[in-house]
């Protein structure tokens, strides 16, 4: 079951809730012809991604949201390795760089490198360039920002590169020149409350103006905390212990199941850890990474793999309970 953050996302730029005449002018960027290189920032929440995400299937149609998770080697000039995790599908690319580190610089010659030099699109899209969506280049060294204005000016025939932060004072002048740069600001607190109402419409519940209102406010109208906090509201609603038990031993039959089909334990405990970060806030993800830690230890020491798989389930759903009990308490006072 989705979350709904991820459940009403909207799809396309007619489909947005708010700041439509950015949208507008996206859409006419789009069919205007002459794609330039973006940058889009702005404040964490405020809906950037869904923007970029809705821009690419203007641009390419519904064949971008078939994605695909790849795992990329590159090979530094130092002999090194660097694993790095990229988002795919047959038109675009999207990477974190920053995730390389001091290596960011390598990831980003290499990877964009092979997507401009790749096959390039033959469809009804009449779009003869692939994109690369680079999140977080504020986070980027110096020198993997100085390699990417030069990169982005070598294969501008064959490569768009969109660009993703939150903040633009830490990208250099030189990339900044040569994008367009599209600011996505907050929304107001009345559209929080009109997304917030609108989604629990679809879920056939009444959302309170008054609860509303408080969830936008002590979400700092960050959109995707606005819509967690709702959802939260409703899970501490109409969640009763026996649920939780029951979905428990849900997660025990489908760890049977795995390991019955020989998926070594580690296997299991990484996929695990590597979804709980993806979908957690930030200042949960250290105390599930001690958590990962300590129970992968006990998972290398013991003998029976399921108890200490069950077990690290079980400690996250009680400290995941906490976090939402406390938050709900943070809201309401």
């Amino acid at each position: 079951m989705s979350l709904w953050l991820d459940k009403y996302r909207p799809t396309s730029l007619g489909k947005l809730d708010y700041h439509k005449d950015q949208a507008a002018q996206l859409k006419n960027l789009v069919q205007c012809g002459d794609f330039p290189h973006l940058l889009v920032y702005g404040p964490s929440g405020a809906g950037k991604k869904t923007r970029i995400m809705c821009l690419l299937r203007e641009l390419y149609g519904a064949g971008v949201e078939k994605l695909r998770i790849e795992h990329q080697t590159i090979v530094a000039p130092s002999k090194k390795k660097i694993e790095i995790n990229t988002i795919a599908s047959n038109y675009h690319l999207e990477v974190n760089a920053s995730d390389a580190g001091n290596q960011d610089r390598v990831v980003i010659q290499e990877l964009i490198k092979t997507v401009a030099q790749s096959q390039q699109i033959q469809s009804s899209t009449q779009r003869e360039f692939k994109v690369v969506l680079l999140t977080e280049v504020d986070r980027l060294t110096k020198d993997a920002q100085h390699a990417l204005r030069r990169t982005m000016e070598k294969y501008m025939a064959t490569c768009r590169l969109i660009l993703c932060s939150n903040s633009t004072s830490r990208v250099i002048g030189p990339i900044r020149s040569r994008c367009l740069s599209i600011r996505v600001p907050l929304p107001s607190t009345e559209e929080v409350c009109s997304v917030l109402t609108a989604v629990c419409k679809k879920e056939g519940l009444l959302l309170p103006p008054e609860l509303a209102k408080q969830i936008s406010e002590k979400s700092g109208r960050n959109l995707r905390k606005a819509l967690l906090m709702c959802e939260a509201c409703r899970v501490q609603q109409f969640e009763t212990p026996s649920v939780i038990v029951y979905r428990l031993l849900e997660v025990r039959a489908r760890l049977y199941e795995l390991l019955t089909h020989c998926i070594p334990p580690d296997i299991i405990m990484k996929g695990l850890v590597t979804e709980l970060l993806n979908n957690c806030d930030g200042h949960l993800k250290t105390e599930v990474a001690h958590m990962a830690a300590y129970y992968e230890h006990r998972l290398q020491m013991g003998s029976k793999a399921i108890y200490h798989l069950e077990a690290f389930i079980a400690k996250f759903m009680a400290v995941y309970k906490k976090f939402m009990e406390d938050g709900l308490d943070a809201m309401m006072f």
